[in-house]
């Protein structure tokens, strides 16, 4: 009996049941208990695996759906860069421009400008359905382009000078600042001989004779007001001399001068070729009025009266 005044504590007879049931059912209801905890961390473990392995599988998903998005844009926009010789129908023809050279040019016009005709090597064109809205890439691009381009005419021109400068007593020059288009070429066709070939029915300048690549010159100091495709010409530059007149080079390979850029006596502005209505390599070379076709006067006259030999 237990002492008078003193209670028992409920919680030691729960506690003594509860050891009492762990007495009787021993080991086997232990297993309950380890099973119930084994199952449970086994579904966690499960879950969590399950959760690893499609982290990896979802990762890929995106980058397949973001390479075919990139594939997307690439297959639709292109960009192409303008060779020595292009012109933009033979471009848009070339590369299946939908809507032809128009279409070509509409897309382009911030970088080409106002006259289709004038593209040069190096230009960046972008062609394709997306071409308007990559405008801003593709003319940072192209001021980039045009950019690396006038450093390298820059590094060209002042090597240009140097071996002008070392040739020039032999290479009949003045000191009046005026020289001959292109040195150590004979004349070919003269000027003003009469032919069924030409549209004005006789030669409006003189053909000096030299081979595909032949640097080309200014005459004299100027500014270039139009490079570019010039039809039967092929790829020409004129240059507006400081004394009003007008130079006209044609058939070149290469361009070398952009139009608005300022030259100098004996500065490259081009390599000799065969691009246009031609039968071979070589430089039709015009003085003109104006800087229009039709307003010729005789090259040789006008480099001898500068104190340049010519022939």
């Amino acid at each position: 009996m237990p002492a008078k005044g003193k209670h028992r504590r409920p919680k030691s007879q729960r506690f003594a049941r509860s050891i009492a049931v762990a007495g009787t059912g021993g080991a086997a209801l232990a297993l309950p208990f380890m099973g119930a905890t084994g199952a449970h961390a086994a579904t966690s473990q499960s879950v969590s695996e399950k959760a690893v392995q499609s982290l990896p599988v979802s990762q890929k998903s995106a980058e397949k759906t973001a390479a075919k998005k990139d594939a997307a844009k690439t297959s639709t926009v292109r960009v192409y860069s303008v060779r020595a010789g292009d012109y933009l129908s033979k471009i848009a023809d070339e590369q299946n421009v939908s809507g032809g050279w128009k279409k070509l040019y509409a897309d382009n016009r911030s970088a080409i400008g106002d006259d289709p005709s004038l593209i040069h090597p190096g230009l960046k064109l972008s062609i394709g359905k997306k071409a308007r809205t990559s405008t801003t890439k593709t003319d940072s691009s192209a001021s980039s382009s045009s950019s690396k381009a006038k450093k390298t005419q820059k590094a060209e021109s002042k090597s240009s000078s140097k071996s002008t400068a070392a040739t020039q007593s032999s290479a009949a020059t003045s000191s009046s600042g005026y020289t001959l288009p292109v040195t150590g070429a004979t004349i070919g066709t003269g000027y003003r001989v009469a032919g069924s070939m030409w549209s004005s029915g006789y030669h409006t300048g003189v053909d000096f004779v030299v081979p595909t690549g032949t640097s080309l010159k200014a005459v004299a100091a100027g500014t270039v007001v139009s490079a570019g495709w010039g039809g039967a010409y092929g790829n020409q530059v004129v240059i507006k001399l400081n004394d009003g007149y007008y130079a006209q080079y044609a058939h070149l390979s290469q361009l070398s001068v952009s139009a608005g850029q300022t030259v100098t006596e004996g500065q490259q502005i081009g390599l000799s070729g065969a691009t246009g209505n031609v039968t071979g390599p070589h430089l039709h070379f015009e003085i003109r009025t104006t800087p229009d076709y039709g307003s010729d006067v005789d090259p040789v006259a006008y480099l001898r009266s500068k104190g340049v030999a010519v022939g």
